[in-house]
This record gives structure tokens, C-alpha cells and sequence, in this order.
């Protein structure tokens, strides 16, 4: 190999490339036609421009992947993890082109691509498996039927792909319509198959998966084990390695076991074999990852080896460069996702602009994988991770505290996201004993915990905010010099201060609730942030300028203050007859036909973005007299999707 082409974007792209280079390999970004300026086309020697921005248009192409490493001459891909990394044909095509493969053979990932296929084979190989249905008969009287035998609570699951998709949790009978359906309808959109497996639950559960390697040569061992415990309706939010409840003899069982699982499929490259821990400290065959996991830097971080460089070496046919008892491990990693999505408002995905990202990883044993820079858009076509921070300590305590120290100092401003929720998560009592399961997070969020509350500024950075907004330069600066005293009145959400200010230079006095305090700029630190005095105590404080006003950012959290207009603020302009997409993304699933009669939160269509399903429901009692859009149509946030008439239907209602 001498030039590799990544087909993947964002921090992952970044990342290959890094190990790729160290290596003295050539890379190839390929990228959609909103991304020409991301980080990894910057990062890379060339780039190609492979198709339109939805996935399916480009990413997901092989053809286009295909003649952008026959037009840039690369003679070797690499998948990344998601999109194509797990697709059998995508293997088997770039190896029919001449080019290598950096992962496992197309035989591997076909037989344990297909989740209800690798169980049986697992069950051959004497590995441990949650009972299931695991059949050919996909008709709902079927599957209705085997769950009834089976037992609640129990997960309908899409037997291709994975990260959560098509997988649904089912407590009762009566939910399981529903489920099928809507895991059905996912994992057809995402993997283009839509059968589906049953496994009995395993309640109050703990995910662990190993990582294992295989060469050419026919040696498998495995690097340790990660736990992914802490997760969001099936997706994963914190990974640490080692896991803080597995003894040595069950670390060393489920080792074997997760080489065997490799062994039985002739595996080579870099793969994870996942487990479910139950409460009796049995483990379980999940499934097995035919690639590199998002989570694999908290592996890196307790080997010290490099994963990619790994992956590279296998595929171009090199042994592995370890046996297992050279392996050795050290101390304790976590990893984090940065997520653009709001856990205060039901973890919507976001999208935006972003105005500030400077992460703080200066600190030994801190890394930050990203695919993000100031200016950039975040677009709703793709995956909503756009960072990972990663801390090594000594001991799980010490890598805790340095993530959570890291997040606070490393907001991710200009659209909302997942920050300060994580820093607030690793600080948890619950994550801090180890107490959490793969339910725990979702429990929380129908008991509205107290950590899904929103966080709500303080006096302290009211009074900044306010000082930071005065000293600014731009539309909302400085006021006259002649002005000697003048009210302010800010706004941050539904919230207002109204401030009596005296300016002389960078010299101000603020009036708050009759009381004066004193604030001066002091200038900014390496990093760009505001060093601020306030009332005689210095403040180092990140500050980014928004369209009328800023948003300032303490301790992980950030908060956008305006100043609020001096006009009469029109009445609230929602209309219950029009349904309006809740954020960027593509229609799903459309229920209704212009006509219809709808009753009040009767559901009309669903918008996916960023692995999410959102549904819109009717405001109101009505007949629809208009979509403006068809299944599969990108739309914007706001956009007017159904429109209802809600006249005279008192009248008509029998």
C-alpha cells in the first residue's frame, strides 16, 4: 500500500489519516458537496467530491467511492466505522477493483453481518448467546407469536447493521405492533434490510465487548475488554476500558470467548465481540463489530498502541506485532461523546453553526478526536457525534476527574449539545460507584431527573455576560462616549435582568437589584478567552459573539444572552393547524393523505435526522388541506409540513 482513500468524514476520517501519515502513507478524503471545507479534507494530501449531501448520494455510494480511488489511484480504502464499514459488497467490490481492504474479508462480515446468522454460528462454537428468535418467518403473526413465548421485556432487532438502529425495547403485548413496525421501517431506511430477530432482555444489564485482532497468519488475540454501560436508548455514551466490575476470571472468560467467536468466522483485521453482563454476572453473545469501534481510543490508551497503524499492518499482510501474554495494560480510560443534540429537551438532534471550538487537551493523558472547527456547519445529514474527549489516569477516579475538568473547559458553542449533561454524568454518584446499566440513563429520563434539568445561570454570569456585552466590539458595542448612565435590559431564554450602567474606557459599573458592582477587561488569555475583573476577583471566561448578543460558557454549560428588542414583541405566532419540522432532516414516514379528518395529537409524519425519528402530531381537531412534503424529502427546520382546516368541524362531528 501506498495511498489510501477514507471512505468515512468527520473525526474518524481525521484520525485514520494521522496514523496513515505517520506511517508514510498518502491519504484521499472523499466528501459531499456541503463539506468541501470539513477538517478531514483539509487534513488530507487530495480530495474528491463524491455526491449530493444525503449519505445515500454520496457516502454510501460505491461506485463513486470506487472511481475516486481509481481517479486519485489509491490502492488501498479504509471504511472507518458506520456507513459501508460493515457492508459485505463494499468488501467484495473494492477487492474485485484491485484495491485492498483494510478490514476483514467480505465471507466475515457477511456471517456476522446478518445478527441472527452469527448467533447460530456463536451457539455452534459453543459461545454463550441471549435466548431468541432467530428465524426466517418475518410476518408479524409470526413474530408476535415467538415473543409471547419468549417472555417480556424483551428487544425487537434489526438483523443487519447496528449503533441502535432498528432496535426496540418491549415491555407488554401490546406495544409490539408498534415496535416491528417502527424498527422495521428503520432498519430498511438505514440498511436497506428490514428483518428482524427477538432476544429476551437482560434487565439492569452491563455491555462489555473485547477487542479482538487477527492477522493473515492465523493468530487472533484479544486487547482487554471496554465497558459501554452508560447509554441513551441504545446508544453509547461513556466507554471506559478497563470495566470497574469485572473480576479477573471473568475478564479472562469473556477473553476467550470473544476469540473464539473471531476464530469461527476465519476473522482478520480489527473487530469487537460484544457481551451483555447480567446481574448474576453471566455474559452473553450480543453481536460482533466487523470494524474499528468509535470507542476504540480508551483501548489506546490502556495498551498504547495505535489501532489504525495495527489495521494498516494486517492488511497489508504483516503479523500482528504482539502475541497475547506481550499484551499488557496500564491504568484507566474514559471516553465521552459530544454529541449536537439537546438532553434538556428530549435529546433532540441540532443543528448550527459553530462559533467556538478550542478544546483544552494540553494536559497529559487527555485527547480529543474531532471533525469540528469554528465557522463550520453542522449538518443534519449525518451522525450527531462531532467529538470524542478522552482522558487516561492512573486509577478510574483520576481519569474522571481530568474528563470532567476537560468538558468544562471545552464547550462546543453556536448550537446546543450534549457538554455539560456528560460532565454532569461523570461527576454522578451513580457513574462514579459504577452502579449504572444499559437502562439507567433511559430511567432517568421518564423519571425526570434532576440531571436532565436544564442548568440556569447564576448571578455571576448574568453580571459577566453583561460586562462582556458592553467592552464587545460589533453591532451591540461600545455606547457613546458622551453617554454617562444607561439602562440595559438582557434576555437568556425566558428570563430577564435589567441592569443601570456606567462605562469610562473598559472600566464599568453595573446596577443589579440596587445593588453596584465592579467589572474592568483585563484582556484574553492564549486561547482567546475573556480575562475578566469582576467586583475585584479575576475571571478566565469563554465568550462567543451570536447575532445580537453572546453566548458565554461556565464550567461546561453555555447560555445565550440578547438584548431583548424595545419594540412590542408580537403575539405568539404558532398555529395548532400548521405542523412544523421540529429541526433539519428527512420525512420518514408520512400517515395521513389531504382529506383526512385528524383528531387533536393524532400523528401525521415523522422527520428523521441524525438517527432520530421525530413525530409531528395534529394541533388541533381538523381535515388536512395540505403536505408539502413526500417521503424521503429533506426539509428544513420550520418548515410548514401539514397544513389542517380546522373550520366548521364543531358542526360536522357527529
Amino acid at each position: 500500500m501506498s495511498k489510501v482513500l477514507v471512505a468515512n468524514r468527520g473525526e474518524i476520517a481525521c484520525r485514520i489519516m494521522r496514523s496513515a501519515k505517520a506511517m508514510g502513507l498518502r491519504t484521499v478524503a472523499v466528501y459531499s458537496e456541503v463539506e468541501a471545507d470539513a477538517p478531514h479534507v483539509a487534513l488530507a494530501d487530495e480530495a474528491l467530491c463524491i455526491g449530493a449531501a444525503p449519505a445515500s448520494a454520496s457516502y454510501l455510494n460505491i461506485e463513486a467511492l470506487l472511481q475516486a480511488a481509481r481517479q486519485s489511484g489509491a490502492d488501498a480504502i479504509h471504511p472507518g466505522y458506520g456507513f459501508l464499514s460493515e457492508r459485505a459488497d463494499f468488501a467484495a467490490a473494492c477487492v474485485a477493483a484491485g484495491l485492498v481492504f483494510i478490514g476483514p474479508s467480505a465471507a466475515s462480515i457477511e456471517a456476522m453481518g446478518n445478527k441472527a446468522a452469527a448467533k447460530r454460528r456463536m451457539l455452534e462454537a459453543g459461545v454463550p448467546c441471549v435466548p431468541g428468535y432467530l428465524g426466517a418467518v418475518q410476518d408479524e403473526a409470526h413474530l408476535i407469536s415467538e415473543a409471547l413465548t419468549l417472555g417480556f421485556p424483551l428487544l425487537v432487532k434489526a438483523v443487519a447493521g447496528g449503533g441502535g438502529r432498528g432496535m426496540r425495547t418491549v415491555h407488554r403485548a401490546e406495544e409490539l405492533p408498534g415496535a416491528l413496525s417502527s424498527a422495521r421501517r428503520e432498519a430498511e431506511s438505514a440498511f436497506g434490510d428490514g428483518t428482524l430477530m427477538l432476544e429476551r432482555l437482560i434487565e439492569a444489564g452491563r455491555h462489555i465487548e473485547i477487542q479482538v485482532f487477527a492477522d493473515h497468519h492465523g493468530y487472533t488475540i484479544h486487547l482487554g475488554e471496554r465497558d459501554c454501560s452508560t447509554q441513551r436508548r441504545r446508544q453509547k455514551v461513556i466507554e471506559e476500558a478497563p470495566s470497574p466490575v469485572l473480576s479477573e476470571a471473568q475478564r479472562q472468560a469473556m477473553g476467550v470467548d470473544a476469540v473464539a467467536a473471531a476464530r469461527a468466522v476465519g476473522y482478520v483485521g480489527a473487530g469487537t465481540v460484544e457481551f451483555m453482563l447480567d446481574a448474576q454476572g453471566r455474559h452473553y453473545f450480543l453481536e460482533m463489530n466487523t470494524r474499528l469501534q468509535v470507542e476504540h481510543p480508551v483501548t489506546e490508551m490502556i495498551t498504547g498502541l495505535d489501532l489504525v497503524e495495527w489495521q494498516l499492518r494486517v492488511a497489508a499482510g504483516e503479523p500482528l506485532p504482539l502475541r497475547q501474554e506481550q499484551v499488557q495494560f496500564k491504568g484507566h480510560a474514559i471516553e465521552v461523546r459530544l454529541y449536537a443534540e439537546d438532553p434538556y429537551d428530549g435529546f433532540a438532534p441540532q443543528t448550527g453553526t459553530v462559533s467556538w471550538w478550542r478544546p483544552a487537551c494540553a494536559a497529559a493523558g487527555l485527547r480529543v478526536d474531532s471533525g469540528i472547527f469554528e465557522g463550520g456547519r453542522v449538518q443534519p445529514f449525518y451522525d450527531p457525534m462531532q467529538a470524542k474527549l478522552i482522558a487516561h489516569g492512573c486509577d478510574r477516579a483520576d481519569a474522571i476527574r481530568q474528563l470532567a475538568s476537560a468538558l468544562a473547559d471545552s464547550p462546543l458553542l453556536g448550537l446546543p449539545n450534549n457538554g455539560r449533561f456528560l460532565r454532569d454524568l461523570l461527576l454522578h454518584p451513580d457513574f462514579e460507584a459504577a452502579r449504572l446499566n444499559t437502562a439507567s440513563l433511559d430511567d432517568w429520563v421518564g423519571q425526570q431527573a434532576v440531571i436532565l434539568q436544564r442548568p440556569a445561570p447564576q448571578q455571576q454570569d448574568w453580571l459577566v455576560a453583561a460586562g462582556a456585552l458592553i467592552l464587545a466590539d460589533g453591532p451591540v458595542g461600545p455606547r457613546p462616549a458622551g453617554v454617562a448612565s444607561y439602562a440595559l435590559t438582557l434576555q437568556c431564554r425566558d428570563v430577564r435582568q435589567h441592569f443601570r450602567v456606567s462605562a469610562l474606557g473598559r472600566h464599568v459599573t453595573l446596577e443589579l437589584g440596587g445593588v453596584t458592582h465592579q467589572f474592568e477587561q483585563v484582556g484574553e488569555d492564549a486561547l482567546g478567552r475573556l480575562r475578566l475583573r469582576l467586583n475585584g476577583h479575576l475571571h478566565c471566561c469563554i465568550v462567543a459573539r451570536q447575532a445580537g448578543g453572546i453566548e458565554l460558557s461556565r464550567d461546561g454549560a453555555a447560555w445565550l444572552f440578547t438584548e431583548p428588542s424595545p419594540y412590542p414583541e408580537p403575539a405568539d405566532s404558532r398555529d395548532p393547524a400548521r405542523a412544523l419540522a421540529p429541526v433539519a432532516g428527512v420525512v420518514a414516514q408520512i400517515l395521513v393523505r389531504v382529506g383526512d379528518t385528524v383528531q387533536e395529537g393524532q400523528p401525521l409524519l415523522s422527520v428523521e435526522a441524525m438517527k432520530m425519528e421525530m413525530w409531528l402530531t395534529a394541533g388541533c381537531t381538523g381535515r388536512v388541506k395540505a403536505i408539502h412534503a413526500a417521503s424521503k424529502d429533506s426539509v428544513a427546520a420550520g418548515a410548514v409540513l401539514v397544513e389542517l382546516d380546522a373550520s366548521n368541524m364543531e358542526t360536522e362531528t357527529p
